[in-house]
């Protein structure tokens, strides 16, 4: 996951963080992101008789699943997505060919597929709920006849916490959102507030806040990506409180009560 909090405390108790299978010793025990992997990083892990630990978000599974089931009925497809994500390339390597990453309403009106009667759309699951009705819109009004998941790719604590920034970001001056910058659903967070004209800062921790942004602020909106840990978020609030915040209230928003099983392999074993 892109939080360095997480990443740095794994690494502290042995992980190792690699970008090409060729690092990998033999006889290690691999674990794929949340943010998943291409059909061939899953084959070659297979043919050099790694032991597997799949940690796939389930979200992310069920758009690599619609897309292997789509083109395997003919469809081109379109993946809404930033360039570059891990996600996207994972969900675009599922298959060899016909699919297509959009990334703007630009992007659509230059799109040239083969056949627009068969033609289908998944999105990345950490865009912005906003910026991706753009650019389906987009989509849908130059083909009008392109299909679309059965059920919204964007996972349900990414649209969550969107709405709650747009609950949230009128009644303060400033937001704070906690997660790292190579974090998509953390710096979408930080757009949404923006977008609505509140000054908003994406930080790691507690210690990159500074006391200037604080400055003829009166009140603050403190929130967190979805992989940004809790005691984070905590220690931010401590740290405001010791910059002179005399109150702390949480706001309404939907609880999750989401579980997802453990990857095979792992469930007797923590």
């Amino acid at each position: 996951m892109h939080n360095k909090t997480v990443v740095e405390d794994l690494k502290c108790k042995g992980a190792i963080f690699i970008d090409d299978l060729a690092d990998v010793p033999a006889g290690a025990t691999l674990v794929f992101s949340a943010h998943g992997v291409s059909r061939a990083v899953r084959d070659e892990a297979a043919a050099r008789g790694f032991q597997v630990f799949d940690a796939t978000c389930p979200l992310v599974t069920k758009v690599h699943v619609e897309v292997a089931k789509m083109r395997a009925q003919g469809m081109e497809l379109v993946m809404v997505g930033h360039k570059g994500h891990p996600e996207v390339e994972g969900t675009m390597g599922q298959v060899d060919d016909h699919i297509y990453l959009v990334e703007t309403v630009e992007d659509v009106a230059h799109l040239k597929v083969e056949n627009p009667e068969r033609l289908a759309y998944v999105t990345q699951t950490t865009l912005s709920v906003d910026d991706a009705a753009e650019v389906l819109a987009a989509l849908k009004a130059r083909f009008p006849k392109i299909a679309e998941p059965k059920k919204a790719d964007i996972c349900y604590a990414t649209q969550n916490r969107q709405d709650a920034v747009k609950f949230m970001a009128p009644q303060v001056d400033l937001v704070l959102v906690v997660g790292s910058q190579s974090s998509s659903n953390s710096n979408r967070l930080r757009e949404v507030a923006e977008k609505l004209g509140v000054p908003a800062r994406l930080i790691d921790n507690a210690d990159a806040l500074e006391g200037s942004w604080l400055e003829g602020k009166q009140v603050i909106g403190v929130t967190a990506g979805a992989s940004a840990p809790e005691h984070l978020v905590n220690s931010l609030i401590q740290r405001l409180k010791a910059a002179g915040a005399v109150s702390v209230r949480t706001l309404d928003g939907v609880e999750e009560h989401v579980a997802f099983p453990l990857p095979k392999g792992l469930s007797g074993k923590v």
